[in-house]
Parts: structure tokens; C-alpha cells; sequence
């Protein structure tokens, strides 16, 4: 098979997956923890050692629900979950089921540790232990089918439409052929072009779920009074939220759309998946949608993407946490400008240098060496940021 010739060394985890990175996950459950669970990581020096957490103190089971999938998220080895004592959210519970993941786990409450040193003491010492139990962590074959990619646009300008997701899109068009797994979103950005998506749903139930999440995210936008355009758009050269959504939605590709994932959800077969990350109704004020760049990359790392690829014409400087950011411009003076952030240049689809196909190839040579454990210019410099909001959303789509 042509996949075959794509292939590297994963991290096999109990339930079957393969991850292409083995992170000890430190995990704050309120903001009241986060120095300890902070100050943990800073003082352990490994880049495999990394931060996520939830600053809210009462119960919201969309964030529970989103902490839960980056513990069973295959790039994770272990896990060590850090409360005050007082949160809704038990680091216990987290550590539990990490346990039941086969995945080396502990938890503490910074308040019957004694406080802040004893704590930090306390878990530095346990990532010592964890970090000697992953090197256990059998290594195994991995291919282009148990990849899972995700996508999203952040900063976009003129090129964005016309070079950066379009090699996204043809990318994915190559990775859906070979037996992968591709996720966009931002159904937000599709003002105007719900006849574009929906004829591509594969079955009546993926019609059905296209419908109702289109009219619900612009049921949203109209309920909030705001549309997923900013000033910096209109600056790097886009007019409308339409001419945006176009853009936007080339990231998609061409290959049929199997359905609709929520956040912390997880793609039933192989193939391409839109995922949906607007609140539910009777909530919808409850959660801004995409308030930033780095929810929208939790989301889709959320849903099982092994990397996340941001497409940015002006250029951006996050990472994200769990799956490495592979940044994406089509504009070649922010790639000139931002050479110490940006991964990947797609300007010479612009400029008639190269063709679709041929910046898609080279696009996938870059995916399977960060699969291969080569860091991206996110991980090179610690940028892995993280965004878990307060959010109401069901675990299904209702059609």
C-alpha cells in the first residue's frame, strides 16, 4: 500500500491507539491550583512535561468532559491532577481515570500537602517516577491511517483563501485517500455556504447533522450579534464574512463529510469530520464559540488529533498543548518576517513555483517528521498554550 511508505515509531497506549508523543500531563483543576501545578512543570526542565487546567471553581461537565480527552488522548503517558480542596473537579477522579487508561497516575490536594512547597516537592517527585515508568511504553509501527489531523484558521488575510488552506485542504484530501483522519471546524466561518457542505455528507444522517449545525451556528452569530470576522481580517485584506467563509472552508477539501463530532468527541470511522464546537441551544450565551485561536486547537486535540495545523496569513506565535501546532502561511512576507514561528510556507502556490499538489506533498513530508518526533517551532521555543472555557454543549447532535 502507498501508506506504507509513511511510517515511524508511535507510543502504543492500552486502548489500542498510537500516540507520536509520550507527555506527562500536569492537570490544575481550579486557577487556585495552577501556580503549584506550574511551578511543577517550569522545575521538572522536560518539554515532555507540559500544563493544561481549568480556572473555574464550580461544576461545568464540558470542561470535565475536555480534561477527561486530553488524559485518554493517546499523546499522553501519564498524568498528575493538582487541586486547592475546595473545586468542584476531584483531581482524584482524574487520576482514576487515567489509571484505567493503563496510564501511570496521581493526584493531590494542595491544601492537605501543607501548602505550596510541600506540593511542588511532592509532585516533582512523582514526575521523577513517571518519567523512568514511560521509558516502559512499548514502541510500535505507526502509519498515515492512525493519524488524526485537525485544522482551524487564526489571523487571516488575502492568502489564506487563495494559498494556506488550500494546501490544507488538498492535504487532506491526500490523507482521507490514504486511510487517515481529518477534522475541521469552525462552522462559524461557513456563513453562507451550507449548500457547499451539506451536498458532500456522505449518508441522510450526516446531511441531517450538517443542516442542523449550520442553522444552529448562525442562530449563534445572530444571537450574539457578531459574525467570526475581526479587524485584522479586514486589514490583511478580506472584505465580508463571506469572502472569509470561502477561505475558511477550502481547508475541508473535497472528500465526502462523514458526520458531526462535539468537542471531546471522537470520530466513529476514518475519514473527514466537521467538528462543532458552537454552545447548544438555550445556552448559546453560555460560552462564547472560538473566543481565541487556542480553544479552537484544544477542541480539535480533544477529538483525537495526534498534531493540529493553524493557518495564519498575518502570522501567529501560539502552540498548543498535547499535539503539536504546525503554523501555516500563504503569505510570504509573514513568513519572511516570522521565520523563528512559522512552520511551513505555502506562498509558492502563489507565486506559480509549485503546484497544489506538489506544496501538499511537502506538506505531508512536514506532518510525518513532527509524527516522527522532529519539534515544530512551537515546541522548540515552550509555546503550548492551552483554553478550556466554561461551555454547554450535549455529547450528540440532535437533527
Amino acid at each position: 500500500m502507498e501508506s506504507e511508505k509513511y511510517s515511524w515509531q508511535g507510543y502504543l497506549r492500552q486502548d489500542g491507539r498510537c500516540g507520536i508523543r509520550n507527555h506527562i500531563l500536569v492537570i490544575y483543576t481550579v486557577k487556585c491550583s495552577e501556580f503549584v501545578a506550574r511551578k511543577i512543570v517550569e522545575n521538572s526542565d522536560d518539554p515532555d512535561v507540559e500544563l493544561i487546567g481549568f480556572d473555574g471553581c464550580t461544576d461545568n461537565q464540558y470542561a470535565v468532559n475536555l480534561l477527561i480527552s486530553m488524559i485518554r488522548h493517546p499523546n499522553v503517558g501519564a498524568v498528575l491532577a493538582v487541586g486547592l480542596g475546595c473545586e468542584y473537579i476531584q483531581p482524584e477522579w482524574l487520576a482514576d481515570i487515567a489509571r484505567k487508561e493503563g496510564k501511570p497516575s496521581e493526584w493531590l490536594f494542595i491544601q492537605n500537602e501543607g501548602g505550596t512547597l510541600n506540593a511542588v516537592k511532592k509532585g516533582l517527585d512523582w514526575v521523577g517516577k513517571a518519567k523512568k515508568m514511560l521509558l516502559q511504553v512499548p514502541r510500535v509501527p505507526m502509519g498515515v491511517q492512525d493519524l488524526v489531523i485537525g485544522a482551524e484558521c487564526g489571523g487571516s488575510d488575502y492568502t489564506s483563501g487563495l494559498a494556506g488552506n488550500v494546501v490544507v485542504g488538498r492535504l487532506y484530501d491526500r490523507l482521507v485517500d490514504l486511510g487517515g483522519t481529518a477534522i475541521f471546524e469552525e462552522i462559524v466561518e461557513a456563513i453562507g455556504l451550507d449548500h457547499l457542505l451539506i451536498q458532500r455528507a456522505v449518508d441522510e444522517r450526516a446531511r441531517e447533522e450538517l443542516r442542523y449545525t449550520y442553522d444552529k451556528a448562525l442562530d449563534y452569530c445572530k444571537s450574539v450579534q457578531q459574525y467570526s470576522v475581526s479587524p485584522g481580517n479586514f486589514a490583511g485584506g478580506l472584505s465580508t464574512i463571506e469572502e472569509k467563509s470561502m477561505g475558511a472552508l477550502i481547508k475541508s477539501g473535497t472528500r465526502p463529510i462523514q458526520g458531526v463530532l462535539k468537542v471531546s468527541g471522537s470520530a466513529k470511522r476514518r475519514g473527514l469530520w466537521l467538528l462543532d464546537s458552537t454552545p447548544d441551544p438555550y445556552f448559546m450565551q453560555f460560552g462564547i464559540t472560538n473566543p481565541n485561536d487556542n480553544e479552537g486547537l484544544m477542541d480539535l486535540i480533544s477529538c483525537g488529533a495526534h498534531i493540529v495545523l493553524l493557518v495564519t496569513g498575518r502570522g501567529n506565535v501560539v502552540g498548543s498543548a498535547v499535539g503539536p501546532c504546525i503554523k501555516i502561511t500563504g503569505n510570504h512576507s509573514t513568513f519572511q518576517r516570522m521565520r523563528d514561528d512559522m512552520d511551513f510556507d505555502a506562498s509558492p502556490i502563489l507565486s506559480g513555483e509549485m503546484s497544489q499538489e506538489e506544496m501538499a506533498e511537502e506538506l505531508l513530508r512536514t506532518i510525518i517528521g513532527v509524527a516522527s518526533g522532529e519539534k515544530t517551532k512551537s515546541e522548540e521555543m515552550g509555546h503550548k498554550e492551552y483554553f478550556i472555557p466554561y461551555k454547554y454543549q450535549e455529547k450528540e447532535v440532535r437533527c
